[in-house]
C-alpha cells in the first residue's frame, strides 16, 4: 500500500462518520494512480482495506465525475477527465512555465535529462522534467515522483541551504535510518553534514551514482520566487559512461549561466 493510501485509510478509520466516505474516495483515487493497467474491484478493496460495496460506491462516484473508468478488461483505471485536469494544471503552473526554457537549453547543450525539483520533508519532488528528443536513455524519475533528498544532487543542494549546521542536520534526520540506494549513498548525519558544508562552499551539488547505479548528476539552485531563497534546484542527469561527472562539473559556469538567464555560448 502506498504512503498516500496508507495515510488516507488511517484518516478514514479515525475520522467522524461524515468524513469517512470522502476519505475513502480519495484513497481509492490514489490507489488507481498506482495501476496504469487497471485494478479489479476485489484488489482495490484489499488495497484500501474497505468492504467491496463501499469501494464500489467510491468508484461509482469517481466514474460519474470522469475521474475513473473501466477498461476493455473490466478493470478500473484513472479517467480521462482526471488526466486532463492534472496535465492542464501542471502545464500552467508558474514555476513549470518559467523553468521549461531553462530545461530545454540544458537538454540541447548536453543531450541529457534536465530536472527541476523542490524539497518536501525528507524527499525531493520533481516538478518538471525534460528528456532530449533523441539519444538519451530515459531515467526512472517522473514529474510528481519522489526520491530521498540526501542522495540526490537536487536534494542535497536544497538541504545545504536549509540545514546550516550539524544540529539542524541531526534534527532533520530525527533518528531515522538514511536509505542507501547504492553503496555510494550517504548514510550518517556526519557524512551528510560534511557534504552540505562542501556544497555551500562550492555552490553546486553532485550525485555520483548515489541514487541510481550508473547515473550521475550536477545541480544548482534556482531562484524563481526570491533572489535569496531558492525555490528549488535544477539538475542535469546523465549516464556516467556517456556524460562523465567531470564533464558536467567542468562546464558548471555554463550550467549556472543558463539557469540564471545569463546565457553563454
Amino acid at each position: 500500500m502506498s504512503d498516500v493510501v496508507t495515510g488516507l485509510v488511517a484518516a478514514a478509520s479515525d475520522a467522524e462518520p461524515r468524513l469517512v466516505g470522502a476519505d475513502r474516495v480519495l484513497a481509492v483515487l490514489a490507489e488507481l494512480a498506482r495501476h496504469p493497467d487497471g485494478i479489479a474491484l476485489e484488489e482495490m478493496a484489499r488495497a484500501v482495506a474497505s468492504p467491496k460495496p463501499t469501494v464500489h460506491r467510491a468508484l461509482a462516484s469517481l466514474r460519474r465525475a470522469g475521474f475513473a473508468s473501466r477498461n476493455s478488461h473490466g478493470r478500473y483505471v484513472l479517467g480521462d477527465e482526471f488526466l486532463r485536469m492534472a496535465f492542464e494544471h501542471h502545464e500552467a503552473r508558474p514555476d513549470h512555465v518559467r523553468i521549461i526554457p531553462v530545461l530545454q537549453a540544458l537538454c540541447e547543450r548536453y543531450g541529457e535529462t534536465a530536472h527541476y525539483a523542490v524539497l518536501d520533508g525528507a524527499s525531493v519532488v520533481y516538478r518538471s522534467k525534460l528528456d532530449p528528443p533523441a539519444g538519451a536513455v530515459r531515467l526512472t524519475s517522473v514529474v510528481g515522483g519522489r526520491n530521498p533528498a540526501h542522495c540526490t544532487a537536487v536534494g542535497k543542494m536544497l538541504l545545504a541551504d536549509a540545514l546550516r549546521d550539524e544540529d539542524a542536520v541531526r534534527g532533520w534526520v530525527a533518528g531515522r535510518r538514511l536509505k542507501r540506494p547504492t553503496e555510494r549513498s550517504i548514510g550518517t548525519v556526519g557524512e551528510l553534514h560534511a557534504e552540505l558544508v562542501r556544497i555551500r562552499e562550492r555552490g553546486y551539488a553532485v550525485d555520483d551514482q548515489e541514487n541510481e547505479p550508473g547515473v550521475n548528476c550536477v545541480a544548482v539552485p534556482a531562484y524563481l520566487t526570491s533572489p535569496t531563497v531558492p525555490s528549488g534546484a535544477v539538475s542535469v542527469s546523465g549516464l556516467a559512461y556517456r556524460t562523465p561527472l567531470r564533464r558536467l562539473v567542468d562546464d558548471l559556469p555554463a550550467i549556472q549561466a543558463i539557469v540564471t538567464g545569463r546565457r553563454t555560448t
